[in-house]
């Protein structure tokens, strides 16, 4: 991590050093003291999807192995959770409970009990079938936002999308309307939303730009606003308020747009990432065949 700050020789020096030191510290107070990123296991395909329930376990994908997977907090074991698992990419928790997974296999949205019961939620939008829903994330009221861009998977047998456009959709919190709140993406692929419901971020990594939004009291989307010049597969909040996108390891930015820390990950592709743990404070990365942790000072956010 390089970190930079410009300084006039001229300073005082005790202004000088507390501009040091703020410098430094804003680029190293999100991870804790002596934290190194630490490898939980290599043994998939390509994870994705990482969700956390409210024990602060975390269950994410193995999608071309078409399985979701849960790591527990309590002892840091791994084991498979669904399989099959509608190839699900992001998966994201309702308020109830239940598991929310995108499920691109045959272009749905699931919603999983917790007696792995599966409800197929949609599958379609305006008589056509979805393009492949990607990620997701509720809203305080129940309000699901998922975006919809268009990858072609080996296990399908279409060769382009039924919709003319990649979206961002809507889902209202009884579940019975379905609206598009954006539709001039390139490629829609991360989002996630201000634990307040006010901001939601969605990362066009078509365009390698990441948007905030103002959330209307309807679901509407307003004030459309260039966050960073950086798109992203995945991405999470921590309780100050800094957005986390992935990609190049995991990129991280205030809330003002301004990238303030990076975490290099081993990897060529970084897909995706939340906070788990007990306390909410151990960052959850997942990066091509392997999933890996690193040790917070700041708390995730649901």
């Amino acid at each position: 991590m390089k970190t930079r700050c410009l300084f006039s020789f001229h300073m005082p020096f005790a202004l000088l050093l507390a501009l040091h030191t703020q410098c430094y510290s804003q680029a190293t107070k999100l991870t804790a003291e002596g934290a190194e990123l630490t490898l939980l296991s290599s043994d998939y395909e390509f994870t994705e999807g990482p969700a956390v329930d409210k024990a602060g376990n975390v269950y994410f994908t193995d999608q071309p192995n078409n399985r979701i997977l849960k790591w527990s907090c309590a002892d840091g074991s791994i084991n498979t959770y669904m399989q099959p698992a509608g190839r699900a990419n992001g998966l994201y928790f309702d308020h109830e409970g239940n598991l929310l997974a995108a499920a691109d296999q045959k272009f749905e949205l699931w919603r999983i009990d917790p007696d792995k019961n599966v409800t197929v939620l949609l599958d379609e939008f305006d008589g056509k079938k979805l393009n492949g829903p990607n990620d997701l994330w509720v809203d305080p009221g129940g309000g699901i936002y998922f975006t919809d861009p268009y990858y072609q998977r080996p296990y399908w047998s279409r060769t382009r999308g039924e919709q003319k456009k990649q979206q961002v959709y809507y889902l209202s919190p009884d579940l019975g309307e379905l609206s598009v709140v954006g539709d001039d993406f390139v490629q829609p692929n991360g989002i996630i939303g201000s634990p307040d419901g006010k901001t939601l971020y969605i990362a066009d990594i078509g365009d390698k730009k990441t948007y905030s939004f103002d959330i209307e009291a309807d679901g509407r989307l307003s004030h459309k606003t260039v966050f960073c010049e950086m798109g992203s597969d995945g991405m999470t909040l921590d309780s100050q308020g800094n957005v986390y996108l992935t990609g190049d390891g995991v990129t991280v930015f205030n809330n003002t747009g301004k990238k303030i820390h990076h975490v290099p990950v081993p990897q060529n592709w970084t897909a995706n990432v939340t906070f788990g743990g007990k306390d909410q404070k151990t960052l959850f990365i997942t990066a091509m065949n392997s999933v890996y942790t690193l040790e917070m000072n700041v708390r995730g956010v649901r």
